[in-house]
């Protein structure tokens, strides 16, 4: 009887050995499941995050070009705009050349002709409406007063002044001193500062007048009150 409660204990204990091995299989295996998800789960973890990375280093490198080819951009600009602001100051430079070129071109030639036919070089600026009231010397004299900057309202003053100088006669001679020319320059061959065609070019005469009184009487007006008192200016 002991014989068979103790062969029967044994077979028990087998049975639950075996349940128990069985048991413990199953959750080893369990176990080693999860534990494959999770190191596959960090594998996707880590890969997600190497491409996030990657991407990032994309990005950076994206931006870093755009940033390169805007500040290529810009100084590409920056020379081309510099290249052009010098190319037309040369034309500017380039044309007044020219325009002055051709003035002097037409003030010889007109020189040339006067010389040729005894008469006065021609004007050629531009004459201001309220001038039209006067006419030969006396018209191209109120343009060049304007010109020299003094106000219409000084033209008059010089006007009086040199219709009693010379009748604004641009060969006006005074044999006694030798003064010549609308403003009676003494000699006359001061007025050969303002242009070598003094003798024979009324503007050229008015302009070196102006320039002699605005440097000693300050306006027309001065002059004339200086004549006025005095009898000369």
């Amino acid at each position: 009887m002991k014989r068979l409660w103790s062969r029967l204990g044994v077979r028990a204990a087998s049975v639950t050995l075996l349940l128990a091995g069985l048991v413990g299989g199953v959750y080893l295996g369990q176990n080693q499941d999860i534990q494959q998800q999770s190191a596959e789960a960090k594998l996707v973890v880590q890969a997600n995050a190497d491409e996030i990375q990657l991407l990032k280093a994309r990005a950076a490198d994206h931006a870093a070009a755009r940033a390169y080819r805007s500040q290529a951009e810009d100084a590409a600009a920056a020379k081309a705009a510099s290249e052009a602001k010098v190319a037309a100051g040369k034309a500017r430079t380039l044309e007044k050349k020219a325009i002055a070129e051709e003035k002097a071109e037409k003030e010889a030639e007109a020189a040339r002709k006067a010389e040729e036919t005894g008469g006065p070089v021609a004007y050629t600026g531009p004459i201001p409406a309220s001038c039209d009231e006067y006419s030969g010397s006396r018209k191209i004299g109120c343009a060049l007063t304007l010109e020299a900057g003094f106000g219409l309202d000084q033209f008059p003053c010089l006007d009086k002044l040199w219709k009693k100088e010379s009748g604004w006669n641009y060969k006006a001679t005074n044999r006694s001193s030798g003064a010549y020319g609308i403003p009676q320059a003494l000699p006359g061959t001061k007025m050969a500062s303002a242009g070598s065609d003094w003798k024979t070019n009324p503007a050229t005469q008015i302009k070196w007048g102006l320039g002699y009184i605005k440097g000693r009487y300050d306006t027309p007006c001065g002059a004339w009150s200086h004549s006025q008192n005095v009898g000369w200016y």
